[in-house]
């Protein structure tokens, strides 16, 4: 492969339109567009109970074995799994193109399909993640566990095929300042004949880019979802600012992520504070961490997997917030909560946190949404913050309040 040159800004909207499920990859950040077709070869998975184990060597001997293979300037794409004990979904593509960022007319209109197609099925229900809140404030109370996030996923299905291409469309047009994804996935292993699975959102949260020696993490903790009335819209921003629980709940993450990327870093600056930042859905609390490489030799994906997962998706300490998430939680995350992104045999990469995301195979999607759950957290409202957080996703589908509820 001889990687296509970096296209002028106004072709990254060619590349959207270009990407087709279960032959492509596709990763838009503010300041850049990626589409990967093909595969050329695939990161072999490892055996064992932990699926990451060893896997930035066994993406660099990947890589190697792809360039003396004369193909040019390889990279590795795909996404990273939540637990260890899932395989990472990793290849090296045939094509790989670059542009600039994504550009859209803001006074173009999102494409909405009828919200009639779907019929949607809560997974817990929410009286039964609000039982799941308190029992783990009930962890805290009497022990070391400082936070844990807890998370649901919606079941929506459809009798006609979804168009992932116009899905991914309406994430980008929406959610321009994030990073907008789409990743093939193999198929169940425990559903024999099902298809292509797709990997499709639109993250607002950065877990750690790396270019030449600079790397930069930017974690989000802390949220409170955007109201439609402006005065209200920013009420809600400055409560956030000035909540004792979120900033708790941020510092919590931020310690905890410097704490992670020091050993790698002969400088590493960290904010006194965080500041605000929103999507189209949410106003979240944001630090970002930059730093100077020690060694040349650490890629992306290694400052990723060891920051991985971070507290803004799991808890601290992690194996507490582990062990309580595979408590509470009636069903496996998967890849949410993962990463997503891309490194390349230089190191270099970009990878971004896997949330606001849907995993979503010809008719059926299941979508998710977290809260952070720390001392002072009101059950109701986490629940009313992963409800904000499922928009992300509904949004772009043409979903709001007049889905089908599956009883």
């Amino acid at each position: 492969m001889t990687e296509s040159p970096t296209v002028p800004q106004a072709l990254a909207a060619q590349l959207l339109e270009s990407y087709e499920a279960g032959s492509s990859f596709f990763f838009a950040s503010p300041k850049r567009t990626l589409l990967a077709r093909g595969t050329f070869a695939t990161v072999p998975h490892a055996g064992g109970t932990n699926a990451l184990e060893r896997l930035p060597e066994r993406v660099a001997a990947v890589l190697n074995d792809a360039r003396e293979a004369a193909h040019d300037i390889p990279v590795a794409v795909g996404a990273v799994p939540f637990d260890g004990s899932v395989p990472a979904q990793l290849v090296v593509p045939m094509t790989l193109q670059r542009a600039g960022p994504l550009v859209f007319d803001s006074a173009a209109p999102v494409h909405r399909a009828p919200a009639a197609r779907y019929t949607v099925r809560p997974v817990p229900e929410p009286a039964a993640y609000i039982d799941g809140v308190t029992r783990a404030l009930e962890l805290m109370r009497s022990g070391p566990l400082r936070k844990v996030v807890l998370s649901r996923s919606l079941h929506l299905s459809t009798p006609t095929p979804i168009d992932l291409r116009q899905l991914l469309r309406n994430l980008a047009q929406r959610n321009s300042t994030g990073y907008t994804f789409a990743v093939d996935l193999p198929p169940q292993a425990t559903a024999p004949g099902a298809g292509r699975r797709t990997l499709i959102g639109a993250s607002p949260e950065l877990l750690v880019s790396r270019s030449g020696m600079q790397v930069l993490a930017n974690p989000l903790a802390g949220s409170a979802p955007r109201s439609a009335d402006p005065r209200e819209d920013q009420a809600r921003a400055a409560a956030l600012l000035a909540s004792p629980k979120d900033l708790h709940e941020h510092a919590v993450v931020i310690d905890a992520v410097a704490e992670a990327m020091r050993p790698f870093c002969k400088r590493l600056e960290v904010p006194a504070g965080p500041s605000l930042v929103n999507t189209a859905t949410m106003w979240h609390l944001s630090s970002r961490i930059t730093g100077e490489l020690a060694d040349p030799s650490i890629s992306s994906l290694m400052l990723a997997l060891a920051l991985h997962p971070t507290p803004a998706v799991c808890g601290y300490p992690t194996e507490l917030a582990h062990a309580a998430i595979d408590t509470i939680e009636p069903f496996d995350r998967g890849f949410y909560t993962g990463t997503v992104g891309w490194c390349d045999a230089n190191g270099d990469g970009q990878w971004a946190v896997t949330i606001r995301c849907a995993e979503a195979d010809e008719r059926t999607l299941r979508l998710f949404a977290g809260a952070g759950i720390v001392a002072g957290s009101k059950p109701e409202s986490e629940l009313a913050e992963t409800e904000a957080k499922f928009r992300t996703m509904l949004q772009a589908m043409g979903l709001g309040q007049g889905a089908e509820v599956q009883p």
